[in-house]
């Protein structure tokens, strides 16, 4: 019998302060009422086109984080952010200087930045051809994600695969080598069961997150779990789980 798994904490969700759906506290209330051990607020960061959070905007998110935190004493609430992977600087949108805003950064490749070989991804993800120049594309992106992993101190590393294409291995071999969290994200489909496959040939770590973009979405799981048993991977390396 397949045995029965849940998430005790959610460190990826999203508010208004990007393109979600909720206030932070939705968010914490969703998951008091689910009662998870534990939430981030993980927006996307500044340097998105569309969507980014705005710099000005990030002290009032500490200070609900920090009311919050007195109101649902009982859960670890924290605020993070979604840096996006860019092929400049030091790899990711957040600079040095705003790492301590946040207790812990997460990062992920996404359309919408610039200098991140976002058109040419945008392209190949969408065309029902195969294009040339994919190993190449893959070359790119694969470089860009490990810098970002070894210049920056990343928790988590969000949906690889998602949106471009990379060498999954290479990638988990990095995010082993520095402690980084590869994401089995719920709302993505990413990782999918055959990258948690090629990944788990080596020693990183597995975290599971819903990705959520609104409030009733906090906690959401079923579909990583999913992909990680029929990955059939050993379910302790998933760092956030626990049998139901």
């Amino acid at each position: 019998m397949e045995k029965c798994y849940k998430i005790k904490y959610d460190y990826h969700t999203h508010t208004y302060y990007s393109h979600g759906k909720g206030r932070i506290e939705d968010n914490v209330r969703a998951a008091d009422k689910k009662g998870l051990a534990g939430i981030a607020i993980a927006d996307h960061g500044p340097g998105h086109i569309f969507y980014g959070i705005d710099r000005e905007e990030v002290r009032s998110m500490r200070n609900e984080i920090e009311m919050l935190r007195r109101i649902y004493a009982r859960m670890d609430i924290f605020l993070s952010v979604e840096a996006n992977i860019t092929d400049t600087g030091s790899g990711l949108d957040i600079e040095e200087n705003e790492l301590k805003e946040y207790d812990f950064l997460i990062a992920g490749y996404h359309f919408g930045i610039r200098r991140g070989h976002g058109l040419r991804n945008f392209i190949d993800y969408y065309s029902p051809f195969e294009l040339p120049g994919r190993s190449k594309l893959m070359r790119k992106n694969t470089d860009m994600a490990v810098k970002a992993i070894y210049e920056n101190p990343v928790k988590i590393l969000a949906h690889p695969g998602d949106k471009g294409l990379f060498d999954m291995v290479e990638i988990a071999k990095a995010c082993a080598d520095r402690g980084t969290y590869l994401e089995i994200n719920d709302q993505h489909g990413y990782m999918t069961t055959e990258a948690i496959r090629q990944a788990a040939k080596t020693d990183v770590q597995f975290i599971i997150s819903s990705d959520a973009h609104t409030p009733e979405k906090v906690g959401s799981c079923e579909q990583s779990i999913k992909r990680a048993l029929e990955a059939d991977i050993d379910m302790n390396r998933i760092v956030n789980i626990v049998e139901c």
